[in-house]
């Protein structure tokens, strides 16, 4: 499958004004890498999973507000403790490489999670993060959720992200799920009514559910 963009560029600063015309053609079932990915100078919100594409749809408003809300109970408590941490909304670019091979051409996953947190500040830099983030927060969209639950999931999993929340706005709960000494996740915590859930990469921390789903 394949599909095209069609990508309409000015020249600046001439009297007649001249629009050049170019044709993105990307095949949904070709690998691409990292440095494929740079090469996209479009508008479109795109990830890579193992090099396979995949589109992102815009959010919907309840996403945008649970998303907000995290982040913001996220940032004032980093900001409060004085902590080291980053809180990064999407769209922001997490690539994750695979047996130390970082360069641009060598990486087949670039991912934007909705939230994403990094403790490890040598991680990011001018592109994104290179590397796992301690934290990633999914919120769940009816075209997403396969991914989050399966795809997205595996990956995490598999590159060490500490702790991963799958939030489902719609049925308002919050499943949590930690990395085991093993490298795998536990079988994960279901929060679906009014209590406190701890945020485990920050001890001792709590985020009201209530405040999760404020709208």
């Amino acid at each position: 499958m394949q599909f095209k963009i069609i990508l309409y560029f000015c020249e600046k600063n001439i009297k007649d004004k001249k629009h050049f015309e170019m044709e993105l053609v990307l095949d949904l079932n070709r690998r691409y890498t990292y440095a494929d990915y740079l090469t996209w100078i479009d508008d479109v919100r795109r990830e890579l999973m193992e090099g396979i594409i995949k589109l992102m749809p815009a959010p919907r408003d309840i996403h945008v507000d649970v998303c907000y809300n995290i982040s913001w109970h996220l940032g004032a408590f980093l900001m409060k403790n004085k902590g080291k941490c980053k809180v990064r909304p999407a769209p922001f670019d997490v690539r994750f490489p695979v047996n130390g091979e970082t360069g641009n051409d060598k990486i087949y996953t670039v991912l934007q999670p909705d939230l994403s947190v990094i403790c490890d500040l040598t991680k990011l830099d001018k592109a994104g993060c290179l590397g796992a983030p301690d934290m990633i927060v999914e919120v769940l969209s009816p075209s997403t959720a396969k991914h989050d639950w399966k795809f997205k999931f595996d990956i995490y999993e598999k590159h060490g992200v500490r702790e991963y929340w799958i939030v489902h706005p719609d049925d308002k709960s919050v499943n949590v799920f930690i990395l085991q000494s093993d490298g795998k996740y536990d079988a994960g915590k279901v929060y679906e009514r009014a209590g406190k859930i701890p945020v485990h990469i920050f001890d001792g921390y709590l985020i009201d559910y209530d405040d999760i789903f404020l709208t």
